[in-house]
């Protein structure tokens, strides 16, 4: 009796798993070993449960990251959009700037394992999940247009910033912070006023004429 109790509680636990909670493991196997190495059977022996329990949420592997790619791209997107929202009406151009970039770093580094895999395992996935993941990826690229055309439009830029190629420079430069930082050694909120201080300030020490 108290053997079939245990089965059940296990199958239980087993099942309880969901969707979501494949999505979560393999968001953090994905991030941790990249595309190549994680299979159907390394998520589900992750989740504890058994390799075919994975196709009652998922026809495949690339459909497992497809959704991975999707959510780590909204999970970023939402940050950011909602630290710009929720700065007062008055809020000069560099500190929406600033908000910009340090909500982007934070989900990227403190937040959530989809981000980071997503980062890591885009070009290493097939072209056709890549190309599945475009739309979303182009909807947060076209809320940085968007407010980098705003920030020029009022002067916080110079007139003569192309607003992609910045764009395509910051998220860049932003999302390679995954292959060295150590948050053992600093916050990502204090790389993210280092960052912002580059963009906005340069590098070079100017002199007086």
């Amino acid at each position: 009796m108290a053997q079939n109790t245990a089965i059940k509680v296990n199958e239980t636990s087993r099942s309880a798993v969901g969707r979501d909670g494949v999505l979560d493991i393999a968001a953090r196997l994905f991030r941790e070993q990249g595309y190549g190495s994680v299979s159907l059977r390394k998520i589900a022996e992750a989740a504890g449960i058994k390799a075919g329990s994975i196709y009652y949420h998922f026809g495949s592997k690339d459909e497992i990251v497809a959704a991975v790619l999707d959510a780590g791209i909204r999970v970023v997107h939402a940050s950011m959009r909602d630290a710009i929202t929720d700065l007062p009406a008055d809020t000069d151009g560099e500190t929406i700037l600033r908000s910009a970039i340090r909500a982007h770093l934070r989900a990227l580094l403190d937040v959530s394992d989809y981000t980071s895999a997503n980062v890591r395992i885009f070009g290493q996935v097939p072209q056709s999940v890549r190309d599945a993941n475009l739309p979303t990826r182009r909807t947060y690229e076209a809320e940085w247009d968007s407010l980098l055309s705003q920030l020029k439009k009022d002067g916080t830029l110079k007139q003569d910033v192309d607003i992609r190629r910045l764009r395509l420079m910051l998220i860049g430069t932003l999302n390679a912070t995954l292959d060295w930082f150590d948050p053992d050694r600093g916050s990502a909120d204090a790389l993210s006023r280092t960052y912002a201080d580059v963009f906005l300030n340069g590098i070079l020490q100017r002199q007086d004429t």
